[in-house]
């Protein structure tokens, strides 16, 4: 599974004062030909993020062909769990309706954040997206008691099934909060059941952050694109054959950090999808989307 990098693609210069910087998290909404939608997360001058869209041509991905003007979802109310802003999850399309999953942000004083998955919801694809609550679908809990973040949801077969990031600990560094991905159910995407099932845990005692799952069914197999990290964030992948449980294959993943330029520190936050018979990867770079996001090509074997 070798990726052809295609250059970087976006990264935000000051364009508003809702996007200054960053464009994290990618995802992709494919809409007719050759065209792409991808939504991110950006930054405004006090650190809070909004998620915002360019539309792009696979052809000639790096001219962009339109930037949103305003927030798709910006930071919710003051108090809010998402008062701090919003990160882009993932899309799902069902029933007529498009399901944006996000991630909602608080600043901490104990703790650097206390993050919440939050719904979104569009009626139709010109409208816009509106908060399905202004509290968030899947807080802390026993289960979950510090944090949850990085929805990834697939309805499949008529099960709503998500992978989301969850710490296992906090401590006085960031390296004490064992984040790792886990895995819930839903009859409908709104009400969720966690039983604290671990999807993907480390690897090794250097490990210590697993984020931001992207999740794939081909052909019966369930394949995760993930981050890992221990001094820096990697591209991970595994593989399932009933969406709980899972082996890592890190090494058939064959993209890694450039020699130089935007991603050549670390890369991270893939989004994997398929389009016109060919499969591509949105992933970021440096600074965990502080330097933009760029694009890769599955390369035929």
């Amino acid at each position: 599974m070798r990726w052809e990098k295609l250059g970087q693609i976006f990264c935000p210069t000051g364009e508003s004062d809702w996007m200054q910087t960053h464009a994290s998290n990618p995802v992709a909404e494919p809409i007719g030909g050759g065209l792409v939608r991808v939504y991110f997360s950006c930054r405004d001058r006090e650190n809070r993020a909004s998620i915002a869209f360019v539309e792009i041509d696979l052809d000639d991905p790096r001219r962009i062909l339109r930037l949103s003007d305003t927030p798709v979802l910006g930071p919710g109310e003051t108090g809010a769990f998402d008062d701090s802003g919003t990160s882009m999850g993932c899309l799902v399309k069902a029933d007529g309706r498009t399901f944006l999953y996000y991630l909602g942000w608080n600043l901490g004083v104990t703790v650097p954040w206390r993050n919440s998955i939050g719904l979104a919801t569009r009626d139709a694809e010109d409208d816009h997206f509106a908060r399905f609550s202004r509290a968030p679908i899947a807080d802390r809990s026993d289960i979950d008691p510090f944090s949850m973040s990085y929805p990834w949801v697939l309805r499949d077969d008529g099960v709503w099934r998500m992978w989301y990031g969850s710490n296992l600990a906090w401590g006085s560094k960031q390296e004490d909060m064992a984040h790792v991905v886990k895995y819930a159910e839903s009859p409908d995407g709104i009400a969720w059941e966690r039983r604290g099932i671990v999807a993907i845990d480390f690897a090794h005692g250097g490990e210590y952050a697993i984020s931001r799952p992207c999740v794939l069914k081909d052909a019966g197999c369930y394949k995760m694109w993930y981050s890992y990290r221990g001094d820096r964030y990697r591209i991970g992948y595994a593989e399932s054959n009933d969406a709980v449980a899972w082996i890592r294959k890190d090494a058939e993943n064959e993209i890694d950090v450039s020699s130089s330029g935007w991603d050549s520190q670390m890369i991270e936050y893939a989004h994997v999808f398929d389009l016109n018979g060919r499969r591509f990867m949105l992933y970021n770079g440096n600074g965990y989307g502080k330097t933009g996001f760029g694009l890769a090509r599955m390369a035929h074997r």
